[in-house]
């Protein structure tokens, strides 16, 4: 009695796997892997060149201005010390009350700079890493991808797979072709 049902048991095992080999087999033509260099794309397409110039502009201007607010608490500070004998204790209070108002709003701007600075780079960085991402999973449907790895995550990837190139080529065409 346990013979036949021994039987259909590997009779079934066999049909099963008889009936899921071509999905298998074709499952395996069609894997197809691909890697890019994200930070790469970012640092040398035009979109990311022409944001690390404009972030570039906006800290020089910020920084110009910390260093001329810098220069005035220089110019108060020796000032204060130069007359400090010969002022009245009054005079001196008022302008030690003067040089701690200005040192707060240098540090305070010092520190609203750096926030600026900091979320236009956020900004920046973020809307051109979008565009990067749509343009990968573009390139991946159009061209048959199975999956794409981030560069930076993969140990080992033969240089084959490597559309980092690829992907930065598209991307500047895309920008360059979205700005006429």
């Amino acid at each position: 009695m346990k013979k036949p049902i021994m039987r259909v048991l590997a009779f079934s095992m066999v049909l099963v796997v008889f009936c899921l080999l071509p999905a298998f087999i074709h499952a395996a033509e069609v894997v197809k892997f691909g890697a890019v260099d994200v930070q790469k794309v970012l640092n040398e397409s035009d979109a990311g060149k022409k944001a690390k110039s404009d972030l570039e502009s906006l800290i020089k201007s910020k920084q110009t201005v910390i260093d001329e607010k810098g220069k005035a608490i220089e110019k108060l500070k020796n000032d204060l010390e130069k007359q400090a004998s010969v002022l009245s204790p009054d005079a001196r209070k008022n302008k030690e009350d003067e040089l701690e108002k200005h040192v707060r709003e240098y540090q305070r701007l010092v520190q609203d700079s750096q926030a600026d600075v900091k979320k236009k780079e956020s900004d920046l960085t973020e809307n051109i890493l979008k565009e990067i991402q749509d343009m990968i999973q573009k390139i991946g449907e159009d061209e048959g991808y199975t999956m794409i790895f981030e560069r930076g995550m993969v140990i080992y990837s033969n240089k084959g797979i490597d559309l980092t190139d690829s992907v930065l080529k598209k991307f500047d065409d895309l920008k360059s072709r979205s700005k006429k």
